[in-house]
């Protein structure tokens, strides 16, 4: 709920703060006090138009401020955050600070938890915390939308499950549609896709390369093409480890098992030189088993010609064309076939899977229809029952002829909910055309509507803070008493700010907020040039009275008056209870 509102210059207002709680706060004054002002800077802090001519006169700008607390999980919360702003929690409770400021030049800054942001965020902040019903085009189920939303809430159980349902459903169905148009308009590219793939795969399978292999045979090439260079090497290699004939410095085996002959002949006499024979002896078969392998590397090659080069390359060449075509090595090009298989066969089971999706698609668009009837019959008993209820509450609020008139009708097609098409009428009197809300209704009946609107849903489709400016215009006696109970009963649920000028209205305020106009005088003690300010100040009891008194006979220091407001407030006490 708004906590505070804060508006500094806007029109006739220099400074004032307007301490706001929960429950029904009324908002009363003079004419030409800058009682509108504070619908103005409401409208200012839900993202509306901004106005240069609103700013004071001589101020270089005018702005608004308001502190919300709100639930932690209140969507407001979450945005704000979104947004670079923040909102302070205590208690379980999270405080958040809107403000709006005009240049006399008419730019406009918005600002969301501390951090400036664009002022299409306060409105769209402002769509779940505060709504304005007053003079201007500030209604909150003006569009089809919002009505149906409405509508919907009202009904209840008996309409949410079949809609439940049916959104599930209708996501499916949308998703199963579009992918049948593609696989329709896509057939042609399909097939080309299709007969490239499989083309492509039957190169692969011919060839049929294995993991690794391209890296295998290149290695193998470079052995072949050296083998003359490698079998000189090994040779020499195996000479010197185990010579054919014996030269004077003797190979490498003769030399080690020479050495080790000559430490065992002492090792009793020295363990250390036994443990070193011991280790030339395992050198001595090392060397043993490395000769063998390159005797066996020497036969190797000899069976390994030219034939096999020839072989190895014409593969090399076969593989190589795969990469070329298909992937930079061929693992990569084996990872490229797998994916084309599966592929393929996406595409060529088009047709049958065409088939299936053209059932699936007419079974759940049936299913739809049955549905959307069904969500159709709830919402026509819905609509009956808040077209009466709402039109009960009019002709309490002085519209005595007046009817809400809810029409249902059938688009032929399904949408996101159902095929109905819901609109919100007002028949202001028997005999007359209905027309949308908005259209052939003043200002101030138009907000009654509203409240009437706004008092039966209230159980069902609460918005936090509620604002009526003008509400009560035109009417008086009974007819104003009826409005002010029905506002009464609307702060119940929610927050409701009225500007009123009707004390029978004023009467049922939890909070009474006075405009107070003040005239600026010269040093001479006489009026300067027409320049007026205005102040706000929250009544006592007994302030109450006297403001009361002076709404009904511009007396407040008069004793029957005063007695008359007193009488008001009494009666306001127990008169919401009777409804």
């Amino acid at each position: 709920m708004l906590e505070e509102l804060r508006i500094r210059d806007l029109g006739v207002i220099t400074d004032a703060a307007l301490p706001l709680g929960p429950g029904l706060s009324v908002v009363t004054g003079e004419t030409g006090a800058g009682k509108t002002m504070v619908v103005t800077a409401v409208g200012l802090l839900l993202g509306a138009r901004s106005d240069a001519g609103a700013v004071r006169s001589g101020a270089k700008s005018a702005s608004a401020e308001a502190v919300l607390k709100l639930d932690p999980q209140h969507h407001a919360v979450e945005r704000t955050r979104e947004a670079g702003g923040e909102a302070e929690e205590y208690d379980g409770v999270a405080e958040l600070l809107l403000a709006r400021t005009v240049s006399a030049d008419g730019r406009s800054r918005a600002y969301v938890g501390g951090r400036t942001a664009p002022v299409g965020v306060l409105a769209e902040l402002g769509e779940s915390l505060v709504v304005v019903h007053g003079q201007t085009d500030q209604i909150r189920l003006k569009g089809a939308a919002a009505q149906r939303h409405a509508l919907d809430r009202f009904a209840g159980p008996s309409l949410a499950k079949p809609l439940g349902e049916y959104q599930e459903l209708y996501k499916h169905w949308k998703s199963i549609q579009s992918e049948l148009e593609t696989l329709r308009n896509e057939a042609r590219e399909r097939l080309r896709e299709a007969e490239s793939l499989d083309a492509a795969l039957t190169e692969i399978d011919e060839i049929d390369p294995q993991p690794g292999e391209d890296e295998a045979l290149k290695a193998e090439a470079v052995k072949l093409a050296n083998v003359e260079e490698l079998r000189i090497a090994a040779a020499s290699a195996h000479e010197s480890l185990i010579a054919e004939e014996f030269g004077e410095s003797g190979d490498a085996t003769s030399l080690v098992d020479a050495a080790k002959r000559t430490l065992e002949q002492v090792a009793d006499h020295d363990e250390a030189l036994g443990a070193a024979a011991a280790r030339l002896a395992e050198v001595g078969f090392l060397l043993n088993d490395i000769a063998a392998e390159l005797s066996s590397y020497q036969a190797a090659l000899d069976t390994e010609g030219p034939e096999r080069l020839s072989e190895i390359e014409e593969r090399r060449a076969a593989l190589a064309k795969l990469i070329r075509k298909y992937a930079p090595s061929i693992d990569e090009v084996l990872e490229w076939a797998a994916v084309a298989r599966i592929r393929l066969d996406e595409l060529q089971d088009d047709s049958t899977r065409i088939e299936s999706l053209d059932a699936e698609v007419a079974a759940s668009e049936e299913k739809l229809r049955k549905l959307a009837a069904a969500m159709t019959k709830a919402r026509q008993k819905a609509a009956k029952d808040l077209s009466s209820r709402v039109s009960a509450e009019l002709k309490a609020l002085a519209m005595a002829d007046a009817a809400l008139v809810i029409e249902l009708e059938d688009s032929g097609s399904l949408g996101p909910w159902g095929t109905d098409e819901i609109a919100f009428l007002l028949r202001p009197h028997s005999g007359a055309p209905a027309r949308p809300l908005g259209k052939g209704a003043s200002g101030g009946e138009l907000s009654r509507v509203m409240l009437a609107i706004e008092v039966v849903l209230a159980a069902v489709d609460p918005v936090p803070t509620f604002v009526f400016d003008e509400v009560d215009a035109g009417v008086g006696g009974r007819a104003a008493v009826e409005i002010g109970r029905r506002l009464a009963m609307l702060a119940r649920h929610v927050q409701v700010l009225v500007v009123t000028h009707l004390p029978q209205v004023a009467a049922f305020a939890d909070q009474h907020i006075r405009v107070i106009k003040t005239s600026v005088r010269g040093a001479d003690g006489k009026t300067t040039s027409g320049f007026t300010s205005s102040d706000v100040q929250l009544l006592s009891e007994e302030e109450r009275v006297k403001e009361l008194a002076r709404m009904l006979a511009g007396q407040e220091d008069s004793e029957s008056a005063q007695a008359h407001a007193q009488e008001l407030l009494d009666d306001a006490k127990l008169l919401p209870q009777q409804a």
